[in-house]
């Protein structure tokens, strides 16, 4: 029998269950989850949001062959106000450095948020720099190289200050808290296959 959840990552966890010293990990928050539940891909432990959880193998397959191209949202807060050039080269991609190696990222939808989205305080907060402004971007990938998004945006000169994942295809965060889960069923596929 297939289960999947959908977990909303706080920030400083990291995404497997084994012990990692004294960091909080997703046994923090499944204590009685089958053996057999992986996360499918990961979160950064400095970032937050979606994160699905299953024993579907055909699933897991499937979300993390690139070939898929699954669309990934990140709601992504950047030190200073991002300029439309700035978007435009996320849009077309950008150079960044994969384990000290040139890659072109793949074109991604990029968008300025006129306002910073409905997310809860982070805690430990970020620390807040008075005279340096800061904006908020939604950015759509359909890859996930490591720690790309920080990449990305550091390359157009715009350093990430948070960063959360708020969507899978058309599942998204919404109404779920950080530190809770929901339990969902097979139709979860038809959401994730969404573009």
């Amino acid at each position: 029998m297939h289960e999947y959840y959908i977990f909303h990552k706080p920030f400083q966890v990291i995404s497997q269950f084994s012990p990692d010293g004294n960091k909080k990990t997703l046994s923090d928050y499944f204590p009685q989850i089958s053996k057999d539940i992986y996360p499918v891909g990961r979160l950064d432990y400095d970032s937050e949001g979606l994160l699905l959880l299953t024993n579907d193998k055909s699933l897991t397959h499937q979300l993390l062959d690139p070939s898929f191209a699954h669309h990934r949202t990140y709601w992504v807060q950047v030190e200073g106000i991002i300029t439309k050039s700035a978007i435009q080269q996320l849009q077309q991609g950008v150079t960044i450095s994969i384990d000290g190696k040139s890659y072109r990222t793949k074109k991604a939808i990029a968008q300025i948020l006129s306002a910073a989205p409905e997310v809860s305080e982070r805690i430990p907060p970020i620390r807040v720099r008075k005279n340096i402004p800061d904006s908020w971007i939604s950015l759509t990938l359909t890859e996930g190289k490591n720690r790309q998004v920080r990449r990305m945006t550091a390359a157009t000169g715009f350093p990430t200050l948070r960063l959360i994942r708020y969507a899978i295809g058309k599942l998204t965060l919404e109404r779920i808290a950080p530190g809770q889960y929901i339990m969902l069923n097979e139709e979860v596929k038809n959401l994730l296959y969404s573009k």
